[in-house]
């Protein structure tokens, strides 16, 4: 198995470029708190073709979410070097470029904690409109509008609140929130994780179905690997920060090289995930 996390494409096509990304936390060590450096994520290098998806799995605390923290522009890398569409996410003072805040958005896991319950619908998919320049009143009404039919809700949704929907359903809204602000790149991190099984394939259908209709690029973070093989093209494998294996979806879930995707292999009891 290749050992190259780039998936077929060349650098002028990348979505996504990652080259020698590492974190490292300062944290409490012992009864008394002496500190010491934590490596979260270590040489991380990946790159992802325009329209692609690439599936990030490992265990809680392997790394992924750091990972695609940094990739959305949340968290600063302690070093390292990642380019949205060949714009950098961070400048040289470590501080989030413009790129960086528009380029790429994330989908968080948890859709209750994800939208702010004293806001309705329309004020919260307006809300990331509303510091884009020169946007009228009209566009972003006509922005929310278009928005809320590409997830597949209502036009009753806008004047509703967080509480009133579904766990389906706000995670459709947190999907449109991310799309505001036409993004090129999506990052998923564990999106239905916290959702009821009968719900997840709705979810992952819809993000399918926006990808190809919008060109969208896929980061697509996941603790399984059922989810993960069906949203991917290419799976790169966390253990311990560090990227251990990579290859094609049906490559990784059917012919792993490493114990460790083996392991998670045999945890989960892997099979492709069965949707639409």
């Amino acid at each position: 198995m290749t050992t190259d996390t780039a998936l077929p494409g060349t650098a002028s096509d990348a979505a996504v470029r990652v080259t020698a990304l590492c974190k490292t936390f300062r944290v409490a060590d012992g009864f008394f708190g002496r500190k010491k450096d934590f490596a979260a994520v270590r040489d991380v290098g990946l790159s992802v073709p325009k329209g692609a998806t690439l599936g990030i799995i490992g265990e809680s605390g392997s790394g992924k979410t750091t990972v695609a923290r940094m990739l959305a522009g949340l968290l600063r890398p302690t070093s390292g070097d990642i380019l949205i569409t060949g714009a950098p996410v961070f400048d040289a003072k470590g501080r989030t470029t413009a790129a960086g805040r528009t380029a790429a958005q994330m989908v968080f896991q948890d859709p209750y904690s994800a939208l702010n319950p004293r806001m309705n619908v329309r004020s919260i998919l307006a809300e990331p409109l509303t510091v884009a320049p020169r946007a009228s009143r009209q566009e972003i009404a006509r922005r929310v509008a278009e928005l809320t039919d590409q997830v597949g809700m209502a036009a009753s949704a806008l004047e509703k609140y967080p509480h009133e929907f579904s766990g389906g359903q706000r995670q459709r809204l947190v999907i449109a929130r991310a799309l505001a602000r036409k993004p090129q790149v999506l990052i998923c991190d564990e999106p239905v994780s916290a959702l009821d099984v009968s719900i997840q394939s709705q979810i992952l259908n819809l993000l399918k179905d926006l990808q190809e209709e919008m060109g969208l690029t896929y980061v697509f973070i996941g603790h399984g690997l059922e989810s993960v093989h069906f949203m991917s093209d290419r799976i790169s494998v966390m253990y311990k920060g560090a990227v251990v294996e990579q290859g094609t979806a049906d490559d990784i879930l059917h012919r792993p090289g490493h114990e460790y995707t083996r392991r998670l292999i045999e945890s989960s009891r892997a099979q492709p995930f069965k949707t639409r």
